[in-house]
């Protein structure tokens, strides 16, 4: 683990807070593409949508750059939008690209160099994922979350598929707050599951992740979707931490108080958002248990990676006895 400092790259220690507590760092690049280029939501930099003029650095392992991957491919982008991806194993100077997999754009070896080729003395992490502008030579963002809303609408004249809207006005609400509480407490809860470097802290963070799947599982049991008949971005936000948990949160992270599998409404509703058009293409469960297993070596200092288990996307998820929209 590492990042830049002044535009150099450091190695150091994963570390923990004095409280033993897991603390994910703030993203820094928060400008927004909007439809005519105006500033964004929150009055950040704007950056118009174009065909072709952007590009998206991902790692497949990763549930955060999963994220942008599925909007990429619900909102029919991949004609729009470019894409890298790095190796999943990372090791002390970060993500990686290579032969097999390349930086398409700027022919770099390494992701901070990306982020080094945006802001010469640029310090901080170098996180995927990354939404690049090849006009400008520099980051848009590398906050997922507003990524996606990115990609939910702001592509919509120029070719991207305005039948479908994942953050519809009526719902916003509802959505930012599930979004609130599935992010602090599953999302990032399963790391600070597994990062936690004392008892109190792990206790803390996975009672508070199986509490929420808990709640969860109850909701979906007379919910088709999070908030109701519609999918939306908080199903998706859900998923991509859902669809690693069996094969790697529950035992690299010690999350292993249930399986996803043995919760009767979570894990139909998993199988069923997996199984929906172009999702399976998003996900690589051979990369995700090679960057968890591989890369995490203060949780697992000898790299092994196990065989299992043995997981089935494909069996019936029989959500279709809920009305959806």
């Amino acid at each position: 683990m590492g990042r830049l400092v002044d535009g150099k790259w450091v190695t150091e220690a994963e570390a923990a807070a004095g409280d033993g507590k897991f603390h994910r760092a703030e993203t820094q690049f928060r400008n927004w593409v909007t439809p005519d280029g105006a500033p964004g939501p929150s009055g950040q930099g704007g950056f118009p949508a174009e065909a072709g003029r952007y590009h998206l650095y991902v790692a497949y392992a990763c549930p955060w750059a999963h994220r942008t991957l599925i909007f990429r491919a619900l909102k029919k982008l991949d004609r729009l939008i470019s894409v890298s991806a790095v190796e999943p194993f990372m090791d002390d100077h970060g993500w990686a690209f290579s032969d097999a997999l390349p930086d398409h754009v700027g022919g770099h070896k390494r992701l901070y160099e990306v982020y080094a080729a945006a802001v010469p003395n640029y310090t901080g992490r170098a996180s995927v994922p990354v939404l690049w502008d090849k006009q400008r030579q520099t980051i848009v963002s590398n906050e997922s979350s507003e990524i996606i809303r990115m990609f939910n609408s702001a592509f919509d004249r120029v070719g991207g598929d305005a039948s479908l809207d994942f953050y519809p006005r009526a719902l916003r609400a509802g959505i930012d707050e599930i979004n609130a509480v599935v992010y602090a407490t599953v999302n990032d809860g399963v790391y600070r599951t597994g990062f936690a470097r004392t008892q109190a802290a792990y206790d803390t963070a996975v009672t508070a992740l199986f509490d929420t799947l808990d709640m969860l599982d109850e909701r979906l049991a007379t919910h088709r979707y999070l908030m109701g008949e519609r999918l939306t971005e908080a199903d998706w936000r859900l998923f991509t931490t859902l669809v690693r948990f069996d094969a790697v949160y529950f035992t690299h992270f010690k999350c292993n108080l249930r399986r996803i599998a043995d919760y009767a409404n979570l894990s139909g509703y998993l199988r069923e958002l997996y199984q929906m058009p172009h999702i399976a293409g998003t996900f690589d469960l051979e990369a995700t248990r090679e960057h968890y297993y591989r890369s995490h070596t203060s949780i697992n200092p000898f790299g092994i990676v196990p065989i299992g288990p043995v997981l089935d996307f494909h069996s019936p998820h029989r959500r279709d006895r809920l009305r959806a929209a």
